[in-house]
């Protein structure tokens, strides 16, 4: 008996051991603004996510880069973007700015690099977006299996279809929607692709590697435009939106500061758009009808993911963080029409060839038709939703979406920069429902799993030299403590910021002049003390040129001449 005790303990020992340490989820999605989710003060329907943050905390005062990629560059590897080589977008600007070349450099380690020597096993699902090098015949350095990740499926590019997406791979194979052995729903729609691939990878770690913790990165595309969704989930917000930007805007600002998200007594950034003036109103409400249907399947599959989780008994010891990629996006894609793409009517029958089904799409957002033969169609008499639809949602919407801020996706403002961060964790977090107010950014992501890993951030792998860890452990918030930094940083496309404190230094554009806030008491940016706090300004001033030196922001923002398109 005493052998066979011993016996148990051994075999046991490791799975133990393992258990100690948390899974880690993180959930991104895609140009979504600071109140869409319910729990943030939204009409849009997300018990999944709500659920979470009830049993979990919000954030108050969390940041990310204000655009998809740089984004995802700084989250995966706990640096602002332009250190890991995407401070602007995958285009590269040459060896002269080292920070935009557009593709992750050899500088950084990913999450998956630092926490797989901690004894994890990592997945990585949905939009990749941190090389340009999409093709499936591309050069695959940084496609995710050769940066860490065990498994992968998802698109290497950073929009497109969502009925057929371009650049779809399975680990480092292009594949084809339509032509995929391994999963074949009856409708293909990309949301649920990623959310079936999530639990299956859940699924298949617990049979294979049940002694091991898990990393699974989640990047949805929702929402991001083109505004795609399945009809049931349409019908479910028809009419929602027919009264106009302001009672919607109004609602949420009201919901916001009930849940103690705000401080109502600032009231709300100017709105965007006069709904009197709206030429087509069904049209205009029908894209955030769309949008609102893109939130609401998201959230339905972040409850797969947690039902998976909890089916394979790992949920209580699993961190899952949810953020967003940059604030609403007020860009115009496919609103006005495109000589390419007809402000038409849907015709009745496909006027294209069809495509045969296992042809890889080309890379690139715009598909020109349908796999089917249908155009696809831009413009103001088309409807979104469709699979043969290519539209964004607009200004006036992304206006509600980043309730009560100001401006969007691209700028540094508060609109473009400030994203929900929802964190449950049951077995390490003991609060329940509980606000925290640090600032934080997605650079501290990075800094958290190798707190929690037990990983060592590495100085270097073999000879190259790794860039030191930007980020702060967000373990202590969790226990309602404060985070020890120093500032916040930001840069992209000349649009600048640095917050020290409850203090906030902005520009727009490389040409714009310095604006200065007070953000305690002045989130939505309305009253610029520049002028009146000038020691305050020339001291935030030179701690972000020092930063911009440091980070590798310098040259380009010293030289505001300097096209985006040279």
């Amino acid at each position: 008996m005493r052998y066979l005790s011993l016996l148990v303990l051994l075999v046991c020992a490791p799975a133990a051991r393992a258990a100690e340490k948390p899974n880690i989820v993180i959930v991104l999605t895609d140009d979504m603004g600071f109140s869409d989710l319910g729990c943030y003060g939204g009409e849009i329907n997300t018990p999944n996510l709500d659920a979470l943050a009830a049993n979990g905390l919000r954030f108050t005062q969390f940041y990310n880069t204000a655009r998809c990629c740089p984004t995802r560059a700084s989250l995966l590897t706990g640096l602002y973007p332009h250190q890991a080589g995407v401070g602007h977008m995958v285009n590269d600007k040459g060896e002269t700015f080292p920070g935009y070349r557009g593709d992750l450099n050899r500088n950084c380690v990913t999450l998956a690099e630092a926490v797989k020597p901690a004894g994890y096993r990592a997945y990585a699902v949905g939009k990749w977006h941190v090389t340009p090098h999409t093709g499936p015949k591309a050069p695959n350095h940084n496609w995710p299996l050769q940066r860490g990740f065990d498994r992968y499926y998802g698109t290497i590019q950073g929009a497109g279809s969502f009925f057929d997406p371009a650049s779809l791979t399975r680990d480092n194979t292009q594949i084809s929607a339509f032509a995929d052995p391994e999963y074949q729903p009856k409708t293909y729609y990309y949301t649920d692709a990623i959310s079936d691939h999530a639990v299956k990878f859940v699924a298949d770690h617990d049979k294979e590697h049940k002694d091991k913790p898990l990393l699974l990165y989640v990047a949805y595309t929702a929402a991001h435009w083109p505004m795609h969704a399945l009809p049931e989930d349409i019908a479910k917000y028809k009419g929602k939106y027919a009264n106009g930007y302001d009672p919607v805007r109004k609602a949420r600002f009201e919901k916001a500061a009930k849940l103690g998200l705000i401080d109502p007594k600032q009231g709300m950034a100017p709105g965007a758009g006069d709904w009197n003036s709206v030429a087509d109103k069904n049209w205009e409400a029908a894209g955030m009808e769309v949008y609102a249907a893109m939130v609401d399947r998201m959230d339905a599959g972040v409850g797969k993911i947690v039902a998976e989780l909890k089916r394979t008994g790992r949920f209580d010891n699993t961190l899952i963080l949810y953020m967003q990629d940059n604030g609403g996006c007020a860009e115009l894609q496919g609103r006005t029409g495109n000589k390419n793409h007809p402000n038409i009517d849907r015709p009745e029958k496909p006027t294209l060839p069809p495509l045969k089904a296992d042809a890889l799409l080309p890379s690139g957002s715009v598909p020109p038709q349908t796999r089917d033969g249908f155009p696809v169609r831009m413009g103001p008499k088309v409807m979104p939703g469709a699979a043969d639809t290519y539209l964004a949602y607009g200004r006036g919407w992304a206006n509600v979406s980043n309730t009560p801020f100001r401006e969007y996706k691209h700028w540094v403002h508060e609109g473009g920069i400030s994203t929900p961060l929802i964190a449950s964790w049951p077995k390490g977090i003991a609060a329940k429902g509980e606000l925290r107010t640090q600032p934080g950014h997605l650079v501290d992501v990075m800094a958290t799993c190798i707190e929690l890993s037990g990983a060592q951030y590495p100085a270097a792998v073999g000879a190259q030299a790794i860039t030191p860890l930007e980020g702060k452990s967000l373990v202590p918030a969790f226990a309602n403590k404060p985070l020890a930094r120093e500032a916040i940083y930001w840069e992209h496309e000349g649009n600048r910021a640095v917050r020290a404190g409850d203090w906030k230094l902005v520009a727009k554009g490389p040409g714009g002049k310095w604006e200065l806030y007070n953000i305690k008491d002045d989130r939505t940016e309305s009253s610029d003390l520049a002028a009146q706090q000038p020691d305050k300004l020339k001291e935030l001033v030179a701690k972000w040129e020092a930063w911009a030196v440091r980070a590798k922001v310098v040259p380009w923002i010293s030289t505001p001449e300097y096209k985006l398109s040279k």
